[in-house]
């Protein structure tokens, strides 16, 4: 992009100097984000209690609101099924067993501007609950493909396309 630079003289006596495009109206240069934009950020919450997870993220969600951040998606991820043995010391005999689901919640911000990004998250430090665990991410593929269940059925049909010679589309 060619710029041009021009001086003026202040009524002080100063150069004032102004950059301006050719090919560009002054006027495309106030619709710029005043402080720099963070790219999409996740913001992901683990815990295991249910109620206290749901409650959390509806507090995120609305600090985002109050802020008057950008808020592009919220999801939840499928449950983990955990199974915790304990054993007795110095044997194989189990000494308890406990079965734990860890729960997942994410909260999706685009355009997050630089300043406004570490008070947003002090403030979800400062409101984290016990047991809740807070990160945060940049936005990747791989994230929304983790977001959806893969049907078995279809992939096995695929598989068996693809042990018999693949598909008969005409390229």
């Amino acid at each position: 992009m060619l710029r041009l630079m021009i001086h003026r003289l202040s009524t002080s006596g100063r150069v004032l100097r102004h950059f301006s495009s050719m090919h560009e109206p002054d006027y495309l240069e106030k619709l710029r984000p005043k402080y720099p934009l963070h790219n999409t950020l996740n913001f992901t919450i683990k815990g295991y209690d249910y109620p206290i997870l749901e409650s959390y993220q509806r507090f995120m969600h609305n600090v985002a609101d109050t802020m008057d951040l950008d808020i592009a998606d919220c999801w939840a991820q499928p449950p983990q099924k955990l199974n915790v043995q304990k054993f007795k010391p110095a044997s194989a005999v189990i000494e308890s067993e406990y079965k734990l689901t860890m729960y997942e919640r994410n909260v999706q911000i685009a355009n997050l501007q630089a300043p406004l990004y570490p008070t947003f998250l002090r403030v979800l430090q400062a409101a984290l609950p016990e047991g809740v665990n807070l990160t945060v991410n940049e936005h990747t593929n791989e994230v929304d493909d983790g977001r959806y269940v893969p049907d078995r059925e279809l992939l096995e049909l695929r598989q068996k396309l693809d042990e018999m010679g693949g598909s008969r589309e005409k390229k």
